[in-house]
């Protein structure tokens, strides 16, 4: 067999990954994280809606800073569920779009939130339950 050959019919490290979110060594866990945050959710959210220059999905996800929302969308591309799209204009053009996986994950979270936002009044009233109890 030649070493190409061994090579192709070696174990993929990733091929025997056992993908468990539950397992605190499984790679999920960390992009959960950013997926489950406030504004990777709500970053992923806004781009379903289409492509987004930074400022523009800054305006969108009102509340986060700059500086966060540079982190979170760097944390998004490196898992691979955005892009990062630079233009050759003066200035530079930025856009920022979901991947295939990306948009199938904000599909997901879209279905959250909307779940969520139908549950509000039940939510406020549990808060206000749960204040005057405690």
């Amino acid at each position: 067999m030649t070493s190409a050959a061994s090579r192709d019919t070696a174990a993929d490290p990733i091929d025997e990954l056992i993908i468990d979110v539950f397992n605190r060594a499984c790679p999920s866990r960390q992009a959960m994280e950013t997926v489950a945050d406030k504004w990777g959710t709500l970053a992923l959210v806004a781009l379903t809606e289409g492509a987004y220059r930074f400022n523009a999905l800054r305006r969108r996800v009102d509340g986060v800073s700059e500086k966060m929302l540079a982190r979170t969308l760097q944390a998004l591309e490196r898992d691979g569920l955005v892009t990062r799209d630079v233009q050759a204009t003066i200035p530079p053009r930025v856009e920022y779009t979901l991947t295939a996986p990306g948009t199938r994950i904000a599909a997901a979270l879209r279905a959250l939130l909307d779940a969520l936002e139908a549950e509000i009044p039940a939510i406020m009233t549990a808060r206000e339950d749960y204040d005057q109890r405690h």
